[in-house]
Order: C-alpha cells, then sequence, then structure tokens
C-alpha cells in the first residue's frame, strides 16, 4: 500500500446514521483494505451531525475524522445537495494528526495557539507538512486564522481549508474532529508525508470598477468606500452592467435578489499580484447602507468590485484549479495520483445551477480516474509561502495526494 482514497456519497437512509453508514460502506468496498486511518466527513445541515460522526466513527474502527456541515457534496461518482458524503484514506506515505478549538470568534489567536500545541512540529521520515482547516463558517474569522496560522503555525506548512456551511440557512454551522461537532469552532488534520502534497486554487472574476479604497469598516463590516456609503458605491459601479442584465440596482429589496446579484458583482482584493484578486462575498445590506461581508474588511484596503457573470468562466475555474496543482506535482516528478480533495465555493454552486456539476467534470478531466471527495463551504483557504494565497471567498481550492510511482 501507498496511498488510498476511497469515497462514498449517500442521501437514501431513513436516518442520519443508516445514511452515514451507507457511504461509509461505498467507500470500504473501493478501499479494498479494513485499514482506515482517516475518515473526511462533510454532511448537509438535514442530518444530526453527532448521529452522522458517531455512525462513521463506529464503522471505520474509530479512525480519526474531520469534517463539516457543507452545502453540498460531491464526490467522482456524483453531485448532490443534501447528503452525506465520506472519504477513507488509508496510507503507508502519510501519518495523519488531528485537533480542535473551541472559542474562535471571540479569541482566534488563542484557538490557532491551542491547536499548535496539540499537534507536532514535526515527524520523523516525514518532512512535508500540509494542514487541513475548517472554521465555523459564521465566526467571521476566517482572515484572521488564515494570517494567524501562518504566523503561528510551521512557516513551511501548506494550509488549505473552508469555512463550514449550512445549506444558506445561515443558523449555525459546525466542524467535525474525532467525535466532536462543535459550532464557534476550529478544526485542524495535519498530513505528515513522505512527498509532498499539492495545491491548485481558481476563480472565475474579472475586475468592472476602477480601483477602490476602504475608508471605513469594523470587523467583517464595511461601511464606506472612497468616503461613501458603501451601498451607494455599489451600486454606482454596477449599474451600467447590471442594466445589461435585467437588473436595476436602485429597485434591489428581496433578501433573494440581492443574494443572487452579489454572487456576480463581488469584491476582489488587490495583492501583490495585479492579475490575482482575492475574493470576497458580501452577504447583505444593512439599514446604513453598510455590507455584512463573511470574514473581517480592513480599512485601507484597495480593491475593485468585480464581475461574475460569466458562467463559462467559472466552470473552467475549476479544471484550472486541477491542472495548476497537477502541473506542480508533475514538475516535482510525479504522475500517479491517489486522490483530490477539493474545497468549493457554495456561491459558485448558487451561480451556476444545474450546470454545477460541469464544474466537478472539470476536476474530473484533468484527474480521470482519480478518486475525489468535495464540498461547497463560506469560505477557501489555500495558503503557501510565495504564491497566491490566503483566504478567498468563490473560489476552488484542490488538494492533490501523490500515489507512490
Amino acid at each position: 500500500m501507498s496511498t488510498i482514497l476511497a469515497t462514498g456519497l449517500s442521501k437514501s437512509g431513513d436516518s442520519a446514521a443508516e445514511t452515514a453508514r451507507d457511504a461509509v460502506r461505498q467507500a470500504k468496498v473501493k478501499l479494498g483494505t479494513d485499514r482506515v486511518d482517516l475518515s473526511i466527513v462533510y454532511s448537509s445541515s438535514k442530518y444530526d451531525h453527532g448521529e452522522v460522526v458517531a455512525a462513521v466513527r463506529e464503522a471505520t474502527g474509530n479512525a480519526p475524522l474531520i469534517g463539516a456541515s457543507s452545502a453540498g457534496e460531491f464526490t467522482e461518482e456524483s453531485v448532490e445537495s443534501g447528503s452525506v458524503a465520506v472519504g477513507l484514506l488509508a496510507s503507508d506515505e502519510i501519518k495523519v494528526f488531528t485537533a480542535i478549538a473551541k472559542g474562535v470568534k471571540k479569541d482566534p489567536e488563542a484557538a490557532i495557539k491551542e491547536i499548535a500545541a496539540k499537534l507536532p512540529a514535526s515527524v520523523d521520515g516525514h518532512p512535508y507538512l500540509t494542514a487541513i482547516i475548517l472554521i465555523d463558517g459564521l465566526s467571521g474569522v476566517g482572515e484572521e486564522i488564515t494570517l494567524l496560522a501562518s504566523y503561528l503555525l510551521d512557516n513551511g506548512l501548506s494550509i488549505v481549508g473552508g469555512m463550514a456551511a449550512d445549506n444558506f440557512r445561515m443558523e449555525e454551522t459546525h466542524v467535525f474532529v474525532d467525535y466532536g461537532v462543535c459550532s464557534d469552532a476550529l478544526g485542524v488534520c495535519l498530513f505528515a508525508s513522505k512527498m509532498p502534497l499539492f495545491t491548485g486554487i481558481k476563480h472565475g472574476h474579472t475586475p468592472l470598477s476602477e480601483p477602490l479604497k476602504v475608508t471605513r469598516s469594523r470587523g467583517n463590516v464595511l461601511y464606506e468606500i472612497n468616503g461613501s456609503p458603501a451601498w451607494d458605491v455599489w451600486k454606482r459601479e454596477t449599474r451600467d452592467a447590471a442594466r445589461k442584465r435585467g437588473i436595476d440596482v436602485e429597485t434591489l429589496i428581496d433578501p433573494d435578489e440581492i443574494a443572487q446579484f452579489f454572487t456576480n458583482y463581488i469584491l476582489g482584493l488587490a495583492t501583490e499580484d495585479p492579475d490575482q484578486y482575492k475574493i470576497r462575498w458580501p452577504v447583505g445590506i444593512n439599514d446604513d447602507g453598510s455590507l455584512n461581508f463573511t470574514c473581517g474588511i480592513a480599512e485601507g484596503s484597495v480593491f475593485r468590485i468585480m464581475d461574475g457573470s460569466s458562467l463559462t468562466d467559472h466552470i473552467n475555474a475549476a479544471r484550472d484549479a486541477a491542472q495548476m496543482a497537477r502541473k506542480s506535482a508533475e514538475s516535482a516528478g510525479h504522475s500517479e495520483f491517489a486522490g483530490i480533495i477539493v474545497f468549493d465555493c457554495a456561491v459558485r454552486k448558487l451561480m451556476l445551477g444545474e450546470r454545477f456539476s460541469e464544474a466537478v467534470d472539470g476536476f474530473k478531466s484533468v484527474l480521470p480516474q482519480v478518486p475525489l471527495i468535495g464540498w461547497e463551504t463560506y469560505g477557501e483557504i489555500r495558503l503557501e509561502p510565495g504564491k497566491f494565497s490566503g483566504f478567498h471567498n468563490t473560489t476552488a481550492v484542490v488538494l492533490l495526494l501523490p500515489g507512490r510511482e
């Protein structure tokens, strides 16, 4: 055995536990061994997550587990919502360590420090470290956690991950670590591997506005842009483009229509690369014209309002993220792959609708016959030194696991 990832997905059970057991059963058939080193679990909010986790743990001999509530689940065989997706990992190349910390909203730094104290700084014979970070999707601290992880965890660490979701209910999200099912929490799975793992990222937005500046913000609320109320600026900058699509920004009142509008006209933070932007999703408008986001927006930040109306660009983003990871792997001498773990933004699924399965096909077109497990998140993480990195919205993030040549 080198590294094996096997997947299962189910929505057919009469109970949460039965559905989870069915997903595990499917994965075990493909795994071909009773050994399970890690269970990866993504569960719709329609299920009792405690029952899902307990059933997976029982069916895998209490193997370490990490996962989250989601807004959609998919594998190489199926794209669903309202399901439980399970990935089972068995590997002689990767050692797995898990940890969880609560209270991330009040003190994200303390949570990261608690995690760091629970995880090894190095592992003999396994020099490559990659962390999967999962965060309460309604905590609003995705950016802070990502930055703190880059400072407080090992500098050579690669990080991917996502914000837990709840099928757009915006009520409560959960992360899973071993038996723990927690809101207001941070879960981490550390992979210590004999060979490097590889990542890719891509979004499908293009700049619409000229550069703009955040002149007043607090936490995840953006109050003023260039000295004017944020929503007034948003309407002015998007009015013409929206009108061409039959949208009158002055009459937007219905929350669902506003949410759909913001999926297409989103914030793109400037980065050190003039052609790359970190995407931030506005989730609503307040009475004073300020905008709410899923993470903090820093005063002084320079950004553009982005146009996300091209469905083709969003579909192709999945393929491009997979190609980025594959090219990195091939440049390092790897051509055999054990599995793909995908963190894909729930907003992308909202935008693509029935065409979302075409995006999943994009992952598979680059890495055919490679097992895949993915979920729809409220924010994505991809952090690597010297690369387009950090906390993102509306992106597809890929973690590619090499196989033994």
